[in-house]
Order: structure tokens, then C-alpha cells, then sequence
């Protein structure tokens, strides 16, 4: 190998880790996709097939793939490299072992998907925590056939809430005050801000300067998360695969995102004579061009229109002039909690596919103020996917507050 990198020492024991399930969870900024990045270089220069993934496949060039280029660089082997660009494929000029990359978007796909020499041996799922269960069951059945080494399956995440379903599998041994367990099959290691050195002072400030309680004790200190004030408990989840051709009140909302905020599309069925939403569709994918939005927009909505964010006008108006039919929702003064208060009048039925919006409203909490008292203010972070279901909706809103008006 080239130069000589440093690694955190807290991970260093996990270099060889062998075990065929690895969990790496913890706070933000732990250093855990720089350090499983550092691991699969090492490996595959050894003769590992590895095989990256994230749960949707155009977010891959913008973090996994770019951060195993940085530790091939960081490890000065680039000449050992040859790395298709297009197809996002990393090929080992020493062994013909390659790294390679998948959405779980299109689970299907995944079958066809093999190294050219050899098996893989070894999966990331990065972000685990907006991948289906169902998903991690399919990318289980890819690790088959011989290899000299030991296969393995590794998940890394921020924690969110104990409800999840990688916490109800993987930690039912698992002691809080404990950051390593390990038994015959397991290993899991919890890292946070403080076991990162090469952290600036301004990410260490930003961090342990959190204001929420939720999020600081998850995304600072890497604890699953137990809220109390949360504002959604009327909904559930089911297996809507074979409703949705009978959904005839269909709605489209769209929540614009950013650099780091995703795009986030919703599609529900109302019935509103049951007072039900059923959610089920989803789209969640940060990072993308007005071009790129378009084209998964003319897939996804179908046609119909969609309620989008108002404060992107010249969003809008671009998807308006590629034949998307969208248009700026109302808003208004208090229609966030206008919006709530509507919602929390019906019972919402979350298709089981939709993990990103179960994410969301799950964690969808009140602000509190410094007595711990439920403020009447919903905390403005991981609520893409509620935005959008409330621009969706946002007419039948409208016309109930109108109605009951002229009932006063």
C-alpha cells in the first residue's frame, strides 16, 4: 500500500473484524463512513469484492462512491485503480477485485448484480436506517458461493428511535451504558463526535451546541431516541401492495430540498368519508438538479398534479415548462400547525414500504421549553416527507375550514 493513513483509534480493532454482522451507529461526525471507507480499500487491495449501497441509488456518486475515491487518494494507490466513472464500478489492477455500488431503490435489480472475478464477500448499506427490512433481506441472499474470506453484511446509521426494526433484530442484547458487544455472529460499535480527532472546532461546537433534547441525544451523543412529546400516534402500518390499483382520490405533495436536504415526494389515497390517508409512495433523494427532478417526477406522480413547497417559485415554474404539472401550495399564516391539527383528525395507514415517512413521523415532535413543557411548535428538522403530505392535501384543508366556518 501507499502512504499510511490514520484511523480513529477506536475503530482500529474493527479492521479485521470478521464477524457476519457488523453494525458501526452512533452521533454525527463520528467518523464511521470515513473509517468503513478506509476498511474497504484495505480489503479489496487484499482481494475482497465488496459491494456498497444506500437506499436510493442516485445519492451513491455524492457520498459512497466519492468517499472511497478520497481513501484511494488519501492512500496514494490510485495507480492501482481503474475506476469507471459511468457506471460507478472500482476495479484493483493487482487482483481484478472490485468494489462496486447499488440503490435499493429497485430491489430487483440487485440479483444481476455479480463482480467479475470472484463473489462478493462483503455488503455496506449506508444509512441503514431508511432501508427497508425487506431490502436487507434481499442484499443477505447476494453473499453466496466460496470465497477464502469470511462474508459480511455492515450497517452504520445515526440512531433514531427504538421502535425501528434494525433495533428490535440486532440490539436486543445491547446495554446503553456499553459502546462495544460482540457474540458469535454480532459485532456492533457505538461512535460519537468525541471519538473523531480530526474534527474542526466548529463541527465539535455545532454539535455539543444542539438545542433540541431529541436530537442532541441522537445525533450528538449516538443514543436511539425515546420522545414524549411526539405529535403524530394516529397512524399505522400495513401492506398496501394490493389497495393501491383501487386508490381513485389520489394526491401528489412535494417538499423541495437542497445540497443536503432531500427532495422529498409523497402519494396518498384520502377517504375522507372513513377519515383515513393512506400513504404509499414515497420519493427521498437529496442532491439532485432541477433536470434530474423533472425526470423522477414524470415517473413517480404519474400525470397528476402535485402541491409543491411556494417558496421555490423558480422550481416550479421550471417543472411547469417540462410538462409537470405543478403548482405552489397556499400556506398561509399558522399552516403548519393548521395543517396538524388536520391531520390528527384522520387515521393514517402507512404503506410498509414507505420507511422514510415512518422515519419522519415517528420523530415529528413538539419543541419544548426549559422546563420540558410541550410548546405549541413542531421542531423544523427531519419533516420533508410531513410537508409534503401537507401541501398534498392542502385544497381538502382549505374547504374543511371553510365549511366549518359557515357552520359558526
Amino acid at each position: 500500500m501507499g502512504k499510511t493513513i490514520y484511523v480513529n483509534d477506536v475503530y482500529i480493532p474493527f479492521l479485521s473484524e470478521e464477524r457476519s454482522t457488523q453494525i458501526y451507529y452512533g452521533g454525527s461526525s463520528s467518523g464511521k463512513s470515513f473509517f468503513l471507507a478506509q476498511r474497504v480499500v484495505m480489503d479489496n487491495l487484499r482481494g475482497v469484492n465488496w459491494l456498497l449501497t444506500r437506499n436510493i441509488g442516485k445519492t451513491i456518486r455524492n457520498s459512497l462512491f466519492n468517499e472511497i475515491k478520497k481513501a484511494i487518494s488519501a492512500y496514494e494507490v490510485n495507480h492501482l485503480y481503474s475506476i469507471n466513472k459511468s457506471d460507478m464500478v472500482i476495479t484493483c489492477k493487482e487482483n481484478g477485485k472490485q468494489i462496486l455500488f447499488a440503490g435499493l431503490d429497485d430491489v430487483e435489480k440487485l440479483k444481476s448484480i455479480t463482480p467479475a472475478n470472484g463473489v462478493l464477500e462483503r455488503i455496506w448499506i449506508e444509512e441503514a436506517t431508511e432501508v427497508k427490512r425487506e431490502a436487507y433481506l434481499q442484499l443477505k441472499k447476494r453473499l453466496r458461493g466460496y470465497s477464502p474470506f469470511k462474508k459480511a453484511i455492515i450497517l452504520s446509521f445515526n440512531p433514531i428511535l427504538k421502535t425501528h426494526w434494525i433495533y428490535k433484530d440486532f440490539f436486543k442484547n445491547w446495554q446503553d451504558d456499553k459502546t462495544i458487544y460482540r457474540d458469535s455472529d454480532i459485532s456492533i460499535l457505538k461512535t460519537t463526535y468525541k471519538d473523531n480527532k480530526f474534527l474542526t472546532d466548529g463541527d465539535i461546537y455545532s454539535l455539543e451546541n444542539e438545542s433540541d433534547e431529541y436530537f442532541r441525544n441522537v445525533y450528538t451523543y449516538g443514543n436511539w431516541g425515546v420522545l414524549g412529546h411526539v405529535i403524530f400516534k394516529n397512524w399505522i402500518v400495513e401492506d398496501l401492495s394490493e389497495s393501491i390499483s383501487g386508490f381513485d382520490h389520489i394526491y401528489n405533495g412535494m417538499d423541495f430540498g437542497y445540497s443536503s436536504d432531500p427532495n422529498a415526494l409523497i402519494r396518498l389515497h384520502l377517504d375522507k368519508k372513513n377519515k383515513k390517508i393512506y400513504v404509499f409512495d414515497e420519493w427521498y433523494q437529496a442532491g439532485m438538479s432541477d433536470d434530474e427532478l423533472a425526470e423522477v417526477c414524470r415517473g413517480f406522480f404519474k400525470g397528476g398534479i402535485i402541491t409543491c413547497d411556494s417558496s421555490e417559485p423558480k422550481t416550479i415554474d421550471y417543472l411547469s415548462l417540462n410538462g409537470i404539472n405543478a403548482v405552489p401550495a397556499v400556506k398561509g399564516p399558522d399552516s403548519i400547525n393548521r395543517g396538524i391539527r388536520y391531520l390528527q383528525g384522520y387515521e393514517i395507514i402507512i404503506n410498509k414500504d414507505c420507511q422514510n415517512f415512518r422515519n419522519e413521523i415517528e420523530q415529528y415532535h413538539w419543541k419544548e421549553d426549559k422546563y420540558g413543557n410541550a410548546m405549541a411548535k413542531p421542531v423544523d428538522a427531519n419533516n420533508h416527507l410531513i410537508d409534503a403530505l401537507r401541501y398534498a392535501i392542502e385544497d381538502e384543508m382549505l374547504e374543511a375550514e371553510i365549511t366549518a366556518g359557515k357552520r359558526l
